[in-house]
């Protein structure tokens, strides 16, 4: 399709004319006409890649179908509701420069649209261009403070078992060698497959042992349909995409032993495929217990700019998202924070002076690495290594502002003290920052002797923790009896009365008590 004839002249009976009067300056159709739409006019030759320049039908304009998308992720409504609101909504009209009641084009149009961006890898022209907006406007500082978290994003796709996977790759790629390979003519086996994965369903009221035979069973025939692939002369056949999938499915949920016997693993590794209409797609896991949570999908890192300004309720923030970025599910947040930072960078932005993240992003390599860069990198440290039959800081409630710590039985401490630090004679730990969860804040700063204060903090925290903890402990023993001290009367000599531990505090050892406190009468 090539590109239509575009004018960015308003028609004689569009919306523009009598936007003040019916459109305030606050509107948001009206700044989307002001702020947004210019550009997206400037961002059309970057659309112009995605159709040919005089070859084919003329489509429908990409900066109104770009427009379109906007208002529709922000409205949040679907594809068919959306071309229904651009015909007879005055304040789409107004925000695309279009007529009120002109034609508009087929839902569908929208879903061609999207997938031609995402074929010509334009899928972030509609943000990069919103976001340059707000750098050149001043709502975006380049260099300003972020923050940077993960989500997690859900596969469209159904959640399959084992069994399932298998026999749904093995009948893609049948469906493939169908058509790929029928110069080549068609094994013995061939109807025999056919009949097992693309004629039949599996029966979910099957017992556990028939499933596991026609596992046993699924893994024999993809090694045979492999096998076979193998041997034609012509080798591009084997490098179709169902095939290399099937041979990727064979190989993470079954192996041959020493003895040339195929066997199905026990565990699939990480990364490994669970639906075969979406490879890429995979299983990832996150928190422990009752918190733990499982999904097949993807990993997206956001960052957005950090505002220190007080807001009142209901007032909009003024925090803006700078990148969002995919990734796999079982990535690591170090490894996302990379493809950030080059996504950035590719928009025009520099790394962010002042960076807040989690504990999932901060390592010494990272630190070392903001260091050097003269940027922070502020987020909690790293928990305790646990230690068999030991506690760590993390097991204690420690509220250094209240000065009070709770032990895992659930026992509060009964006093407490501070120790200070030895250069300024102050307490080390100021803010009221509950440390069960973060006992030290690991900060890479800029400087000369930023290192040795950083070392110097974390040290008087640390120390100031262990001696909260060490008093809860004690506080744990039992408390002294009220009891008159007993009274031991030898058989020669002056009536002596021992302290038994009762009195003084001192345990006794024995029939002879430890300490050597005693009223001789």
């Amino acid at each position: 399709m090539s590109l239509p004839v575009f004018s960015t002249q308003s028609a004689l009976f569009s919306v523009a004319a009598p936007r003040n009067q019916f459109f305030g300056p606050d509107d948001r159709f009206r700044l989307f006409a002001e702020k947004i739409y210019p550009r997206l006019v400037e961002a059309r030759p970057k659309l112009a890649v995605a159709y040919c320049p005089e070859n084919g039908r003329p489509a429908i304009e990409p900066v109104l179908l770009l427009g379109v998308s906007i208002l529709q992720f922000c409205e949040g409504v679907p594809d068919r509701q959306a071309v229904e609101l651009l015909g007879y909504h005055s304040g789409w009209c107004l925000a695309l420069n279009r007529p009120l009641g002109e034609k508009a084009f087929h839902s569908t149009v929208l879903v061609n649209f999207r997938q031609r961006l995402i074929e010509h890898e334009q899928s972030a022209v509609a943000f990069s261009t919103v976001l340059e907006g707000l750098v050149a406007a001043g709502l975006v500082n380049p260099r300003g403070q972020q923050r940077l978290d993960a989500t997690q994003v859900m596969g469209l796709v159904s959640r399959m078992s084992r069994l399932e996977n298998v026999r749904e790759t093995l009948r893609l790629a049948l469906q493939e060698l169908d058509k790929t390979s029928a110069p080549f003519g068609r094994p013995t086996f061939w109807n025999e497959l056919q009949e097992r994965y693309v004629q039949s369903k599996l029966d979910y009221r099957t017992e556990v042992s028939v499933l596991k035979l026609k596992m046993t069973q699924a893994g024999a025939d993809a090694l045979r349909l492999l096998a076979w692939v193998g041997q034609l002369s012509d080798p591009t056949i084997g490098q179709g995409p169902q095939v290399q999938l099937l041979q990727r499915v064979f190989g993470e949920n079954f192996e041959v032993n020493a003895d040339q016997i195929l066997q199905q693993r026990e565990a699939q590794p990480a990364g490994a495929v669970h639906n075969p209409h979406d490879p890429q797609a995979q299983w990832a896991a996150k928190g422990s217990g009752k918190h733990r949570k499982e999904h097949i999908g993807y990993k997206v890192q956001v960052a957005e700019t950090v505002k220190d300004v007080q807001l009142r309720p209901g007032e909009p923030t003024q925090n803006f998202i700078t990148a969002v970025v995919t990734q796999d599910a079982i990535g690591s947040d170090e490894a996302g924070l990379v493809l950030v930072e080059k996504e950035q960078a590719a928009m025009g932005l520099e790394k962010a002076p002042v960076l807040y993240v989690d504990g999932a992003y901060v390592s010494a390599e990272k630190l070392a690495q903001a260091q050097v860069e003269g940027r922070e990198l502020i987020g909690p440290a790293q928990p305790a290594p646990k230690k068999e039959g030991k506690f760590s800081v993390e097991d204690f409630v420690i509220t250094v502002a209240e000065r009070k710590a709770i032990c895992p039985a659930g026992k509060e401490n009964t006093q407490c003290s501070r120790l200070e630090a030895e250069t300024t004679r102050k307490p080390p730990v100021k803010s009221a920052t509950d440390l069960s969860s973060a006992p030290t804040v690991m900060t890479a700063r800029s400087g000369n002797n930023a290192s040795a204060r950083a070392k110097r903090t974390a040290r008087s925290s640390w120390e100031s923790i262990t001696a909260i903890c060490k008093r809860a402990a004690r506080s744990k023993r039992p408390k002294p009896s009220r009891r008159k001290p007993s009274i031991v009367t030898p058989s020669k000599g002056p009536r002596v009365r021992w302290c038994e531990g009762t009195a003084c505090g001192e345990p006794a050892i024995g029939a002879r008590p430890k300490c050597a406190c005693r009223t001789i009468s």
